[in-house]
């Protein structure tokens, strides 16, 4: 083995926990961003039993793994449960945040101190990109279902598939 752990240096770990269906330029925005901060970014993709999603986990998975593949250090794979289990069964001691606004960070911050609470994962909020502060994925699916044009929002290769799964519905 070769680099920091093989000398005895920690890794530093973030992950970036989100549903992601599909993943947007927003998210890949915030993923990029902490890949640059952190030596393995941890991309969680919830798993939500009770929400019947547009794509599917592994779909989502499979999607996410494309288009972060060129930055190298990131990890995509699917969760269930308490967010800072994931973290303590990785040795993962931040979780990182988009903020699109301030509503966003009333819940965001709710979310942080309880997290911190339990398990002492810290939270680093980071704010959106000002081009895609009004982007959510339920926006996406809503606008592309109903004829809109959302290619500038999304990677290429998830515009090509929801553009395929919207067609099939």
């Amino acid at each position: 083995m070769t680099g920091p752990e093989s000398e005895g240096l920690q890794l530093r770990r973030a992950v970036c926990p989100g549903s992601f269906d599909p993943i947007t330029n927003g998210h890949l925005d915030i993923i990029a961003r902490a890949s640059r901060l952190y030596d393995v970014v941890h991309v969680a993709v919830m798993i939500n039993q009770s929400k019947k999603g547009l794509f599917s986990v592994e779909e989502r998975i499979e999607l996410i793994r494309q288009v972060t593949a060129d930055f190298g250090n990131v990890e995509v794979e699917s969760f269930h449960g308490l967010l800072v289990d994931f973290c303590k069964q990785r040795d993962i001691p931040a979780i990182v945040k988009g903020l699109r606004a301030v509503s966003d960070f009333d819940y965001e911050l709710q979310m942080a101190q309880m997290n911190n609470g339990l398990s002492g994962v810290e939270t680093l909020f980071v704010p959106t990109n000002p081009t895609y502060s009004f982007l959510s994925s339920s926006l996406v699916k809503e606008v592309a279902a109903w004829g809109g044009d959302v290619a500038h929002l999304l990677p290429p290769v998830v515009h090509e598939a929801l553009v395929e799964r919207i067609g099939k519905k």
